[in-house]
């Protein structure tokens, strides 16, 4: 398999994420009518929500099976959770038994996660490295830009259900394709599977202070896009009354996604990580006080055309920031790749889901909320940055004594 097929597979591993997420959020309305939740009610980011800590929760188990029996097996268990999750999902008679399908859904999906991640670390290092994930990542954005419009015909020629199917179909047509795959995994990097291995290599990753700091970031980036995700389809009809043109928005803005993970993919490699952060940084600072501006002008219903742009605008530049943070997270870690990426990617998931879904309940008919969540998660993220490169954090986490003195 060459290089771009090999991204491409990749990439199409990344969007089992994607794709049991977008592709459902316009079955938002069926699901508070068949389970009658309201017309307006939140409830339906729990959705979402429950989702990522099953994405969060799987990690933790796929890191070291995969640093043990190989990649692909990992992909394949994976792959068995999530069609059980997709199918227990299309057959779920009450609101909380969709939610608890949700849950294994998610935990399926974390194999993929996994896989994906430590296949790009096996194969690149470095500022390769983070560029092969921008443009795994540019790929990848193209599912939230066809998905809602996928699942919005989907129901309109199908019950709304069948949304759940197409998962399914999906996730069976990449379980066959990556039969081209050739295992990844050095024999030299596998691990023994014990609970003694599995600890030491969690407890490695969880004192290297590079891998720490990034990731917290990233928790923060993470929580951003679940704020967003979750009340998106709610902000689209009841804020700015476009119920019907909520696949349109949705993936006009996710277009923005996949140009600037394109764009970075080019420019980390002349510029590297550290600047292309900074720079995205700041360009974040202008558009979130633009953001908020907006906001409060319009009393919490600013002008969509307004709006929508300047929130667009933001989104996309955390593409320079995910990918870059979370490769420079992964480098220190090439021997315990498949454990690096499950601790980071729960972690991330995990807290992303929990601070995410708190912001996303408050969006009701105020988009208020949603400006918020993006700004304080974006503000702590770029502290957590910071404490990395100046060494605050190695200081604290030598005082704690999570690494030795002589480190």
């Amino acid at each position: 398999m060459g290089r771009k097929e090999l991204l491409a597979l990749v990439s199409a591993i990344m969007a089992f994420t994607a794709m049991g997420i977008d592709v459902m959020l316009s079955a938002f309305d069926e699901i508070r009518a068949e389970f009658e939740l309201g017309v307006t009610s939140t409830a339906t980011s729990r959705v979402v929500t429950v989702f990522f800590l099953g994405l969060a929760f799987g990690q933790l188990f796929y890191g070291p099976l995969a640093d043990r029996f190989g990649r692909k097996r990992a992909l394949h268990l994976g792959a068995s959770f999530y069609i059980l999750g997709a199918v227990g999902c299309a057959l779920a008679p009450s609101f909380d038994l969709l939610l608890a399908s949700r849950f294994v859904w998610g935990v399926g999906a974390a194999g993929a996660r996994v896989v994906a991640t430590s296949i790009v670390r096996d194969r690149f290092e470095g500022v390769a490295m983070a560029s092969a994930m921008s443009n795994v990542m540019a790929v990848f954005i193209l599912v939230p830009v066809v998905a809602p419009s996928l699942g919005a015909v989907i129901i309109a020629i199908a019950p709304w259900r069948s949304v759940f199917w197409f998962c399914v179909l999906f996730a069976v047509a990449i379980v066959i394709w990556s039969a081209r795959l050739r295992e990844t995994l050095a024999p030299v990097n596998r691990r023994l599977l014990s609970p003694t291995v599995i600890a030491e290599g969690y407890w490695q990753v969880a004192r290297t202070p590079v891998t720490f700091g990034y990731t917290m970031a990233t928790v923060f980036i993470q929580a951003a896009f679940t704020t967003y995700l979750a009340s998106a389809e709610l902000l689209t009809a009841v804020v700015f009354d476009r119920e019907a043109q909520f696949p349109v928005i949705f993936g006009a803005v996710a277009v923005l996604f996949g140009l600037a993970a394109m764009v970075n993919g080019r420019i980390v490699e002349e510029l590297g990580i550290d600047r292309v952060v900074t720079r995205a940084f700041v360009a974040l600072a202008g558009l979130l006080i633009l953001l908020g501006s907006v906001t409060a002008i319009g009393n919490g219903e600013p002008n969509f055309w307004l709006f929508m742009p300047v929130i667009g605008l933001t989104l996309a530049s955390f593409m320079f920031v995910m990918p870059n943070l979370n490769s420079a997270a992964m480098e220190p870690l090439g021997a315990i790749a498949g454990s690096g990426s499950a601790l980071t990617g729960a972690v991330r998931v995990a807290g992303g889901a929990v601070l995410g879904g708190f912001f996303s309940e408050q969006v009701d008919d105020s988009a208020t909320p949603l400006v918020i969540g993006i700004a304080s998660m974006t503000v702590l993220a770029g502290l957590s940055v910071w404490l990395v490169r100046t060494g605050g954090l190695r200081a604290h986490l030598r005082f704690t004594r999570l690494i030795p003195e002589s480190s």
